[in-house]
């Protein structure tokens, strides 16, 4: 196949992948000691996937405050302490030819931990988990200095990307959404307001990195009340403005809601987020075909192919997309005997 895009560079501000293959944030649960820190198991997945010739490896959400985790073994950059293994990471992720990214997250009222979590609202997510303190005035401005102080952190280690973590009903979803958001004070009510919690985020990050900065965002949210692609399309626009390079398109985990999940399925939202407010996206959702993933491509509905359960599967998916599509593939060193 000639004039094959999914093998062609694309650059980003002064980052340029060597592909458009990218491993999409996928949560390990793997800090065992419940302080945040990289183990072996960390080392081993990421650095599989440069060794496999991904373009971009976007670490899954990494906490940037002790009660903004998922879970107990989530990842975290609220500390100095983490400074050394992240380091660690991007040095051994480069060293493979692949560029870097960090996902930095707060979980909000979705932490399933023991100490008192926080929401723009105190509305739990669902009966299973705890109900939320409604974020003062102080708690946001502490939380948006933490995403600072982690983008600081995310500078020193080297990383070459930043994703702000917008999406499947997290905090910074929280805020944006209707649904979880009932507040009657400036971070609440109107659409500007919803965005003022993001936008201040943005605007501290902005003030430390000078790198490619995405957000993920959740485009549809599967509720008659909540927001849909078009809202996602005049937020886009306002990411785009504040500077934002790209938007990584997922969708839904605001609320509890049944998804008709399958093949491509996020992709139109890509499109039309793209189209709409002109500026890059990222597709991602069930997209496990080379052929597909270079249609979206061809087809100019989105500039980079996020992949997740794909690369968990088959940590050298590149080279499967590279016979399929007729692309000569330069393969590790160590592997030439094996690949070629």
């Amino acid at each position: 196949m000639s004039n094959v895009k999914l093998f062609e560079p694309y650059t980003i501000k002064n980052v340029t992948l060597k592909n458009r293959i990218v491993m999409s944030p996928m949560c390990m649960y793997s800090s065992m000691n419940e302080d945040g820190t990289l183990q072996d198991w960390h080392y081993t997945h990421y650095t599989s996937r440069a060794v496999g010739q991904v373009g971009l490896i976007i670490v899954e959400a990494t906490a940037v405050s002790p009660i903004g985790r998922i879970s107990p073994y989530d990842l975290g950059i609220w500390s100095d302490d983490h400074l050394s293994g992240l380091t660690k990471l991007v040095n051994m992720v480069k060293t493979h030819g692949a560029k870097i990214g960090i996902q930095l997250g707060h979980a909000g009222r979705k932490a399933e931990l023991k100490e008192e979590i926080v929401a723009p609202s105190a509305i739990a997510f669902n009966d299973r988990y705890q109900t939320p303190k409604e974020m003062t005035k102080q708690d946001i401005l502490d939380t948006i200095e933490d995403f600072k102080q982690a983008a600081i952190r995310a500078k020193k280690a080297g990383f070459d990307v930043i994703e702000i973590h917008g999406a499947h009903g997290y905090l910074i979803n929280q805020f944006l959404s209707p649904l979880s958001n009932k507040r009657t004070d400036e971070y609440g009510g109107s659409q500007e307001n919803r965005y003022r919690f993001l936008k201040e985020i943005i605007d501290a990050i902005q003030s430390v990195w000078e790198g490619p900065l995405f957000v993920r965002v959740s485009a549809r949210e599967y509720h008659p009340d909540g927001l849909d692609v078009e809202d996602y399309v005049a937020i886009a626009r306002l990411l785009k403005q504040q500077g934002i390079d790209l938007i990584d398109v997922s969708s839904g985990a605001v609320v509890p809601a049944k998804i008709n999940s399958f093949p491509g399925y996020q992709v139109p939202l890509a499109d039309e987020i793209k189209h709409n407010a002109n500026i890059a996206t990222g597709a991602v959702g069930l997209i496990t075909s080379p052929l597909h993933a270079e249609e979206i491509l061809q087809n100019g509905r989105a500039d980079l192919v996020f992949l997740a359960r794909e690369l968990l599967r088959d940590p050298y998916w590149p080279r499967t997309a590279a016979k399929e599509l007729g692309v000569e593939l330069q393969s590790p060193v160590q592997y030439e005997r094996g690949w070629n």
